[in-house]
């Protein structure tokens, strides 16, 4: 499994966090969803507007692909008049993974 990670700082005075949320939720989690590879996200912020998203692929290959074809970009594009600064991008390869339903005891 691959992650790739988008940090990001919302403009408060320009969208509430509530309300990005919720663009986010209607114009990017539907284009995720229809990415072959794509293996789910995660999404953190802070009260001041910061925030990361990871997204969850199959492997390299299918995160690579996502960046090659311009889809990233496009979905990044969907938000980038609320962004304080350009966003940053990094992708990781998952060495350990524990989520919530998935600890054994």
């Amino acid at each position: 499994m691959f992650a790739r990670v988008t940090l990001f700082e919302i403009d408060t005075l320009r969208i509430s966090l509530d309300a990005a949320l919720e663009r986010f939720k209607e114009l990017i989690v539907p284009e995720m969803r229809k990415q072959e590879g794509y293996e789910g996200a995660y999404l953190m912020r802070t009260p001041e507007g910061k925030g990361l998203l990871m997204t969850l692929w199959a492997s390299e290959e299918v995160a690579a692909a996502g960046l090659e074809s311009g889809y990233y970009d496009e979905q990044v594009t969907k938000f980038v008049s609320w962004f304080r600064a350009p966003s940053g991008r990094e992708s990781y390869e998952m060495v350990f993974t524990e989520a919530p339903g998935m600890v054994r005891e």
